[in-house]
């Protein structure tokens, strides 16, 4: 409900001293090869003039994505303007030689591009370009197709605000969140105080709406829940989703970043990590700990995957003793290449184990419930083991110099018991124990890391191009040492 939905559209550019038929069908080979949902724009730009009634008629269709392809050499003014003009993400793509001859048949497209790629770095304009980008007309539709994620995520950015409430709780400046680099990437964020969200939560005391919410929080946990707590838990999501409808202003996108304590859960009556968990799996993620850089990272990964995501303390080692009896010889990793990722109760029901119930914070009830006593406010997390899965372990962050920096790490959630509590998994990335030392300690980076349940760092890392992030970490193999590796280990 908080995801863009793609309407990409292709547009063909011509060089007027080259064929401007091949670039017509052309064109016409890639709508075809790709199947259904790509517009097809009959006007073929060849001069500024063309280049207003293609932007005008697309934008007609409701085109959010537009695919400027190369069919011959291609007016470099033109074609660059339509980037420029355009008020969405540009892909830009060329016609691989083969579908005529060498004469009449020829369009120089591979040339071209050089000359596209050049033109628009000296107009400073943000594009993406394909690792390959000249390809048959099979080849052009997948590279479309590949553009649909990271096209979801610019238009999600570009539209997005980060509502947080609170400051961050003492001891997480590891969380600091520059503004600036909001502002780079076109984010609005609007900041609250907990006495705001307080105020708006008892305001919807006794909403009609409360009933619905809690019997499909009972219908989702079943018996993994206490009924007590519904009303509570139900009025609290309320009160969240209608102040992203409220407050979004100009902006079709909303995410949260929270401070869920230690003040919260006395004054709310609950932890809000399961509420939390449910609005993850609607596209609005919630950020624990007032990290808006978590938040923002979190539904970068929403966008990219379609599907829901989580943030996780990168949090503790695996004892020598689980991975002896429950991962070596069964799995090709070293214990340094594993470890557990853990939050308080936040992740998405749809990404835990069968067995996942509503329960206490044991941190929380050990620091600000009576020794000794039953929890009681600090009821309200979503544990049990996060389910066996591939995942990219990422974030993207401002550090306290104002510079966007990122990493990027594939691996997997094992299937192996975590015997802890909180929503925590066993997780495994290819060289993680390089990684954590040279990339996460090296960089600054903080213990929260957002996760999403798919192989998808090959968009991110477009994602992160796109908006001229300059460093862009990720998990080296053995053989490519990091910068200022110690060589000797």
């Amino acid at each position: 409900m908080n995801i863009p939905v793609v309407k990409p559209g292709i547009v063909a550019v011509s060089r007027d001293c080259f064929p401007i038929t091949l670039s017509q069908q052309r064109r016409s080979n890639i709508v075809s090869a790709y199947g259904e949902g790509l517009y097809e724009c009959p006007v073929t730009v060849e001069n500024e003039a063309d280049v207003t009634k293609a932007i005008d008629d697309v934008l007609a269709k409701g085109v959010n994505a537009l695919v400027v392809f190369l069919g011959n050499f291609g007016p470099e003014t033109p074609e660059t303007l339509l980037a420029k003009k355009f008020p969405g993400p540009v892909m830009f793509v060329a016609a691989a030689e083969g579908d005529g001859d060498l004469i009449n048949g020829r369009g120089d497209a591979y040339c071209g591009m050089l000359n596209c790629s050049y033109n628009l770095g000296m107009r400073g304009i943000k594009a993406y370009i394909p690792s390959y980008p000249v390809g048959t007309a099979s080849q052009c539709a997948e590279m479309i197709k590949e553009f649909i994620p990271v096209a979801r995520a610019i238009i999600g950015i570009n539209s997005l605000k980060i509502i947080t409430f609170g400051p961050r709780p003492q001891d997480f400046f590891a969380c600091n969140a520059p503004i600036k680099g909001l502002y780079e990437l076109g984010i609005e964020i609007e900041e609250n105080s907990e006495l705001d969200l307080l105020v708006a939560y008892k305001a919807h005391s006794g909403d009609s709406r409360i009933a619905e919410v809690a019997a499909d929080m009972k219908s989702e946990m079943g018996d993994g829940i206490y009924d007590d707590m519904l009303e509570r838990m139900a009025q609290f999501e309320i009160t969240l989703l209608d102040w992203a409808k409220d407050h979004k202003g100009d902006r079709e996108y909303v995410v949260f970043a929270d401070k869920c304590w230690p003040a919260f859960p006395e004054q709310f009556g609950f932890e809000p990590c399961y509420v939390n968990s449910r609005l993850a799996s609607k596209g609005i993620p919630v950020a624990c700990e007032v990290d808006i850089y978590g938040a923002l990272s979190e539904y970068i990964g929403a966008c990219v995957t379609d599907d829901a995501v989580t943030l996780l303390d990168i949090n503790n080692s695996v004892p020598q003793y689980l991975y002896d009896e429950d991962i070596k010889g069964k799995f090709d990793y070293s214990i340094t290449d594993t470890f557990m990722g853990f939050h308080c109760g936040n992740t998405p029901f749809c990404k835990m184990c069968s067995g996942c119930a509503v329960k206490y914070q044991l941190i929380q009830h050990r620091l600000l419930e009576p020794a000794g006593s039953e929890p009681d406010f600090t009821r309200g997390t979503l544990e049990g083991d996060i389910a066996a899965s591939d995942i990219t372990f990422y974030r993207l962050q401002c550090d306290s110099q104002g510079v966007l920096r990122s990493y990027i790490a594939q691996g997997e959630v094992l299937p192996v018991a975590a015997r802890s509590f909180g929503g925590i998994g066993v997780f495994a990335i290819p060289e993680m124990g390089r990684f954590y030392r040279n990339v996460l300690i090296a960089k600054r980076f903080p213990h929260h890391g957002a996760v999403a349940f798919s192989h998808c760092g090959k968009y991110l890392y477009e994602v992160f191009r796109y908006y001229g992030v300059e460093n862009i970490d990720y998990n080296r193999p053995a053989s490519i040492p990091y910068p200022d590796e110690n060589p000797w280990g």
